[in-house]
């Protein structure tokens, strides 16, 4: 049985540094990424709000959607998040239902 995955963008800050990761359990991915032990490259920037997710039907098509966002140009990155959290608002008490 193959499981469902999540595309993600963390930051600092409102249009600050971007983080793009893929997982396929959101909620403690980015616990991890506030707790600093997610990636060094978050632990590194202190990237710990969570600004865009997108759910995927299987873990690989989440994976080939992250490669593909990564290659990306910032602004587009940035279009993206502000499309649907235009204030950069941390998204994460939203999603895990706290």
């Amino acid at each position: 049985m193959q499981l469902g995955g999540w595309v993600y963008i963390m930051t600092d800050r409102y249009r600050g540094t971007v983080y793009v990761g893929v997982t396929s359990d959101l909620v403690a991915r980015v616990s991890h990424h506030r707790e600093g032990t997610g990636s060094d490259f978050c632990a590194k920037y202190g990237l710990k709000r969570l600004v865009w997710a997108e759910t995927f039907p299987t873990i690989d098509e989440a994976i080939m959607f992250e490669k593909r966002l990564k290659r990306w140009r910032r602004q587009w990155k940035i279009d993206l998040v502000e499309k649907v959290n235009p204030d950069w608002d941390d998204l994460f008490d939203q999603l895990a239902g706290t």
